[in-house]
């Protein structure tokens, strides 16, 4: 292999190791599939959330839309501490046509969310990418 090669399968690891080591579990992030929509809005609905994964601005605050004909309580993972992005915590309990945004998300991360009062339910799990 040539030095440039080895070089970037270096860097290729070190990015899927430091990955691995951040964000949500892998019981609750969604399916590697869902590409990232460049959106502030996640909209609630009987079907989950969507998008899954939106990707966001440094600093921008993402807006919960509950659409559904009942309540849900939105929380950073994991599940219960809700400690990886406490400012998704700030979003909590909405009822159904409410809406509530995040705190300003500032650090460069993944996050993961999903309805504490429904946690094992991987449609209302996703995350948020901010770059």
């Amino acid at each position: 292999m040539s030095a440039q090669g080895f070089a970037r399968s270096s860097s290729v690891a070190a990015i899927l190791i430091v990955a691995g080591a951040c964000g949500s579990s892998s019981s609750t992030s969604p399916s590697p599939s869902d590409p990232p929509v460049a959106t502030n809005t996640i909209t609630i609905t009987s079907a989950g959330v969507s998008p899954k994964v939106v990707s966001i601005a440094q600093g921008s605050r993402v807006l919960f839309v509950n659409n559904d004909s009942r309540t849900h309580n939105m929380a950073s993972d994991p599940h219960p501490d809700h400690t990886d992005c406490p400012e998704i915590n700030q979003v909590g309990f909405l009822t159904p046509g409410q809406s509530r945004e995040t705190g300003n998300l500032v650090i460069v991360r993944t996050c993961g969310f999903h309805d504490h009062d429904d946690f094992s339910n991987q449609s209302l799990q996703g995350q948020i990418i901010i770059h």
